[in-house]
């Protein structure tokens, strides 16, 4: 039976309609970009200050010697199938998720509200037509009756799963960061092996040394503004996707406890609030507002 206290629980913004969500691919992540443009905007950029040539560092065979010596490094490393999904999951560096944190709120609070007015088997039609696998399957699993602590338990497998997966990826790029200075150390000496057979013309010394040494340049540079930022990058979008599952568990649950769909949100928002900045997207202003719905009252 509802208590008079919770009639008189807070009301939060909701959208007018029902929230769809919107289909969206992945948006072009540009803190990448530019992050990667100003690292070597600033490398050349001191080249052409100290009087260099770009022409300097473009030498064909370094690139072959560390890119080449670090892709089988890591090949032998790790196995072929976690190397070929890491390298289809770089995209990821490039590109984010287009999730929107407030729209799922708003999913999951709609998806309550229809639960508490008529029960959570009427959600039976809505669970299996969501696009999103994560949230289909623990809808599907509340509405099949699964025990709560059961629910939770094959929740957190599937992401503790999504997490091994995504840093057996992120390794992948780690170890090649690890590799690619030593491997252009290996083409730098390889090519002072070369200028050392010339001794007699010390002007062909000198510019030996200096082409030998942009091996090293390539694979220090390579480790540390591609290899070893992107392992870094891969890892983050790990963590957002975790403390997303884990937003959409806890709203599940709810949903499984009849908890009214205003205490609902005021449990979810810290997550919306604490969302990186383009997936927060709040309820405009404006909006008509969501009313607690009262339990229904036994006979």
């Amino acid at each position: 039976m509802a208590t008079a206290r919770e009639s008189k629980l807070p009301v939060l913004p909701a959208p007018e309609a029902a929230v769809k969500p919107k289909k969206s691919g992945p948006r072009l992540d540009i803190s990448t970009l530019f992050g990667i443009a100003i690292a070597l905007g600033g490398i050349v950029g001191g080249l052409i200050l100290e009087k260099g040539n770009i022409q300097d560092l473009t030498q064909g065979t370094a690139a072959m010697i560390v890119f080449g010596g670090t892709l089988g490094a890591v090949m032998v490393t790790t196995p072929m199938a976690i190397v070929l999904r890491a390298f289809r999951g770089a995209r990821q560096v490039f590109f984010e998720p287009a999730v929107n944190t407030a729209e799922t709120i708003e999913r999951l609070i709609q998806y309550a509200t229809q639960a508490r007015k008529e029960g959570i088997v009427s959600l039976e039609t809505e669970a299996a037509a969501i696009e999103d696998p994560f949230i289909r399957k623990a809808l599907t699993l509340a509405v099949d009756g699964t025990d709560l602590q059961e629910l939770r338990k094959m929740m957190d497998l599937d992401t503790a799963l999504a997490e091994h997966h995504a840093e057996a990826e992120a390794k992948v790029w780690e170890a090649a960061g690890g590799y690619a200075p030593t491997v252009g150390i290996i083409g730098a000496v390889m090519g002072l092996i070369q200028v050392m057979k010339h001794l007699e013309d010390i002007k062909e010394v000198g510019h030996g040394i200096a082409v030998a040494f942009v091996a090293t340049v390539y694979g220090v540079g390579a480790a540390n503004i591609l290899f070893l930022p992107a392992a870094t990058k891969l890892r983050t979008r790990m963590h957002q996707a975790s403390i997303r599952k884990d937003m959409i568990l806890e709203g599940v649950t709810a949903i499984v406890e009849g908890m009214n769909p205003t205490l609902i949100r005021l449990k979810l928002e810290p997550y919306r609030q604490h969302a990186p900045i383009a997936t927060r997207k709040s309820i405009k202003p404006g909006a008509k507002q969501v009313v607690a719905i009262p339990a229904k009252e036994n006979d």
